[in-house]
């Protein structure tokens, strides 16, 4: 056979590998939407110390019982590190800079454990002050 003949049977080869991968969901699973639950979502890692710092401060004050927020551990889950992908793509940051303790109150972004505990700070003072 000839190097065009030998090309072209390279060329079907890969289109047919190619065409079979997008078929089966190969390229779209790995960053499957999935839907982001309404509210306060705070993403961590179990190994993170400044994800242990949010979590201390939360502890401390007591702030589950004033604040009604979601978690999410990103180290283990396929699944969460998705839904951080997706509030990242929401928030217009690029993923590569992002990480974690990250928090998403439907809107804004925090990234970093001074900003999420200076949010849940003003968060119990701004609802206490209006009951």
């Amino acid at each position: 056979m000839d190097k065009t003949a030998i090309l072209i049977v390279v060329i079907v080869i890969l289109a047919a590998a190619g065409f079979w991968a997008w078929q089966s969901g190969f390229f779209t699973d790995t960053f499957k939407q999935i839907p982001i639950s309404e509210g306060i979502i705070l993403f961590y890692r179990e190994d993170c110390s400044h994800c242990k710092n949010v979590e201390d401060f939360v502890t401390q004050n007591n702030i589950e019982e004033k604040v009604e927020f979601t978690r999410l551990e990103v180290l283990k889950s396929a699944d969460n590190q998705n839904i951080l992908a997706q509030v990242v793509g929401k928030c217009k940051l690029n993923p590569k800079e992002v990480g974690v303790p990250f928090l998403w109150d439907g809107q804004n972004c925090l990234i970093g454990d001074t900003d999420i505990i200076n949010f849940f700070s003003k968060y119990i003072t701004s609802n206490e002050e209006s009951k």
